[in-house]
């Protein structure tokens, strides 16, 4: 399996969260970020977060800057 990532640069929201996660499986990668969203975000953890959080995922490695982030999700 390839490298995944989630970039939270990528979703809009009060605090401008500069936070990407990345992992070599997906498994790792959706446990950091439902730790991530309900420490730092205040999301509850349930299976409806973990599926939206999982349909974030995206192939690679997170781009160095946010004009790249914003940029990548624009395109897809």
């Amino acid at each position: 399996m390839s490298r995944q990532y989630i970039d939270c640069r990528e979703f809009p929201s009060t605090m401008n969260c500069s936070v990407a996660l990345s992992a070599d499986n997906d498994k790792e990668l959706l446990e950091a970020a439902v730790q991530h969203a309900v420490a730092v975000h205040g999301h509850t953890d349930s299976p409806e977060l973990r599926k939206q959080l999982t349909s974030m995922f995206k192939p690679g490695t997170p781009p160095l800057n946010v004009a790249n982030a914003k940029a990548q999700t624009a395109s897809a």
